[in-house]
């Protein structure tokens, strides 16, 4: 199994691909994300959004503040920038 995640900002989808795992911060404490996830709507703060791809790669993403939602498997992360 795996995650179909999208990582954007409102200039420019950021990455977008399967993953295994993805690591965010929120207000509320650091979150992990595997497959199979329940549905969650999370509020970003500012740092690290970390993912790992299905090929073993882990991609890592400085964001500045935004949102993550989880639901059947799909992830997307709507950020203010990302690099």
């Amino acid at each position: 199994m795996a995650l179909n995640v999208e990582l954007v900002s409102p200039t420019q989808q950021v990455w977008s691909g399967q993953a295994t795992f993805v690591s965010a911060r929120t207000i509320e404490g650091d979150l992990g994300v595997l497959p199979g996830h329940a549905p969650l709507f999370g509020v970003l703060v500012d740092g690290a959004v970390s993912i790992k791809s299905v090929d073993g790669t882990t991609k890592e993403f400085n964001v500045q503040g935004g949102f993550l939602s989880v639901s059947n498997d799909r992830v997307s992360i709507l950020t203010e920038s990302a690099n």
